[in-house]
C-alpha cells in the first residue's frame, strides 16, 4: 500500500497539470471532448492530441532512463531521428517497387543506425566520463548537416501508398497508425520492465553508482545500455515522423523535441539528477506538453508568441514542483496538523473530565 501511494505522488504533479488544463479547455467550449468519424477514422482534440504526441512520448520514454542512469540528458535526439530516418527514406526511395517488406526492413536499418548513435553517445558517458549534455552536443550540432548530406542535398518525398498508411491511417482501422504505433512500443516497454531487472539496475547505477557496483552491477554496462535504448527510441521516432510528413526535412523534422523531452521527464516527476523514475509520470507529461500547445492555440494565441506563454508556464510549473517549494509546503501541512490536534485537545480533555465526574457520582 505504501510502496502504491509512494508511485501515485509521482503522477500528481502531471495530472494535476493536464486536469487544469482540461479545465480551460472546458471553459473556452464544452465540446473539447467530442470525437468525429471522418473517412473512417475518428478525429477530434483527444485523438489529436494522442496523434501530435506520438513521437515525443517515445523520446520522453528513451530520455527518462537516460536521465535516471546517467544523471544528464541526451540533448542530439531530434537530431539522431532525423539521422535514422534520412536512412530509412533513403533506403526505400533506392528499393524500386515499395512493399510492407521494404518498409519494415528500411525501418530496421534505421533502428542499426540509431543503435550506433546510441553507442557513440553512450560510449562517451560511460566510458570517458563525460558529461551526457556535453557529449550529445557534438552529435546535436554536426547531426543535421549528416543526414542532409544523406538526402542528397535534397527534400526527398515519400510517395507511396504504404508510408501514407503508416502516417495518417489504415483503411478500416478508426484508429491512427501513430496512436497505434505509440501504443505498441509502450506495451513492449512494459514487458521490458516486466521480464528484465532494467529498472532496478537503472534506478540503482542512478542512485549511487558505487553501491551498484559493489553489488555486482556494472555501472558503465547499465548507462551504456540506457544510451542504446534511446538510440532505439530516436529510429521509432524518426519512422513516425517522416511518415507523418511524407517528406524528410533534415533542417525541421523533430527540431528542438529534445526540450520538450526533457520537460516531459519533469513535468512526470522525475528528478533530473538521476535515480529513481516514473515512465508513466513520463508519458503523461508528454502527452501534457501537446496538450498545452493545442491549449494555446485554442485559446488564439499568435504562434509567434506561444512559445513565451509556454515558457512562462514551464516557470511556473518548475518552481511549484522545486524542492524548496516541496519542503515549504510539507512544513506548512505540519504545521496546520500540529494547530489542528492542538485545538482538538483541550476539548478531549473536558469531554474525559465531565465523563469521569458523571461516572463517580453514578
Amino acid at each position: 500500500m505504501h510502496k502504491l501511494t509512494k508511485s501515485f505522488s509521482h503522477l500528481v504533479l502531471p495530472i494535476s497539470v493536464m486536469t487544469l488544463l482540461i479545465i480551460i479547455n472546458l471553459i473556452k467550449g464544452a465540446d473539447y471532448f467530442r470525437i468525429t468519424m471522418v473517412n473512417g477514422a475518428f478525429y477530434g482534440n483527444i485523438p489529436n492530441i494522442l496523434f501530435g504526441a506520438s513521437e515525443l512520448v517515445i523520446l520522453s520514454i528513451g530520455m527518462t532512463l537516460v536521465t535516471a542512469a546517467s544523471r544528464g540528458q541526451d540533448i542530439s535526439i531530434g537530431v539522431s531521428a532525423t539521422i535514422t530516418s534520412a536512412v530509412f527514406v533513403q533506403y526505400v526511395l533506392q528499393a524500386g517497387e515499395v512493399t510492407l517488406l521494404t518498409i519494415v526492413v528500411g525501418f530496421l536499418l534505421s533502428c542499426v543506425v540509431g543503435l550506433f548513435l546510441g553507442a557513440f553517445n553512450g560510449t562517451l558517458v560511460s566510458v570517458f566520463k563525460v558529461q551526457p549534455m556535453v557529449a550529445s552536443l557534438i552529435l546535436f550540432t554536426g547531426g543535421r548537416s549528416i543526414a542532409f548530406m544523406i538526402d542528397g542535398k535534397l527534400s526527398p518525398i515519400l510517395a507511396n501508398d504504404i508510408s501514407n498508411h503508416i502516417g495518417t491511417v489504415i483503411p478500416g482501422v478508426p484508429i491512427q497508425t501513430p496512436i497505434i504505433l505509440t501504443v505498441v512500443f509502450i506495451a513492449l516497454v512494459a514487458v521490458l520492465f516486466k521480464t528484465t531487472n532494467l529498472r532496478l539496475y537503472v534506478e540503482t547505477v542512478g542512485i549511487n553508482p558505487n553501491a551498484a557496483r559493489l553489488n555486482g552491477i556494472n555501472p558503465k554496462k547499465i548507462i551504456f545500455l540506457t544510451f542504446l535504448i534511446m538510440g532505439i527510441c530516436t529510429a521509432v521516432a524518426g519512422f513516425i515522423a517522416v511518415n507523418k510528413a511524407g517528406r524528410h526535412d533534415s533542417v525541421n523534422l523533430l527540431k528542438l523535441i529534445m526540450m520538450d523531452a526533457i520537460l516531459a521527464v519533469a513535468i512526470g516527476g522525475n528528478s533530473l539528477i538521476g535515480g529513481k523514475f516514473s515512465i508513466t509520470g513520463s508519458i503523461i507529461g508528454a502527452y501534457t506538453i501537446e496538450m498545452l500547445n493545442r491549449t494555446l492555440l485554442r485559446l488564439e494565441i499568435e504562434p509567434a508568441t506561444i512559445k513565451v506563454f509556454k515558457a512562462v508556464f514551464i516557470i511556473i510549473l518548475m518552481v511549484v514542483s522545486s524542492p524548496v517549494v516541496r519542503v515549504f509546503m510539507k512544513k506548512a501541512l505540519d504545521r496546520v496538523r500540529t494547530w489542528r490536534l492542538s485545538l482538538s485537545q483541550p476539548k478531549e480533555s473536558a469531554l474525559s473530565t465531565t465523563y469521569i465526574a458523571e461516572k463517580e457520582e453514578e
